[in-house]
């Protein structure tokens, strides 16, 4: 059965590429306009250009990274205060002999 079915598939693999190729031979344009082709590539400094010479694209720009660096001021800020939590915490768990015994 299931080698029945292997064959039914490389038939058809081997059908549908023999159409390919006769496709890309009789209609090249069209295949042509059927194929995948990569992106093309925007300049390296494309979007530094609209930042400079678009106002309203150098608003929205600026907004967002005003935003991201208030959120990421507003992480740090979270972070270190967990870290003096934690400092808090370890204190409070040294006795003070036990502290003077370790020097």
């Amino acid at each position: 059965m299931s080698s029945t079915f292997t064959r039914l598939r490389v038939q058809l693999v081997l059908a549908l590429g023999a159409a390919e190729i006769r496709l890309r031979l009789r209609l090249p344009r069209l295949m042509w306009a059927l194929t995948r082709r990569p992106a093309e590539r925007e300049s390296p400094f494309a979007e530094l250009v609209r930042i400079e010479s678009d106002p309203a694209y150098r608003a929205l720009f600026f907004a967002g990274l005003d935003a991201a660096l208030e959120d990421r001021l507003a992480t740090r800020t979270a972070v270190v205060a967990e870290i003096e939590t934690a400092a808090a915490r370890l204190k409070a768990l040294i006795r003070p002999g036990d502290h003077e015994r370790a020097a």
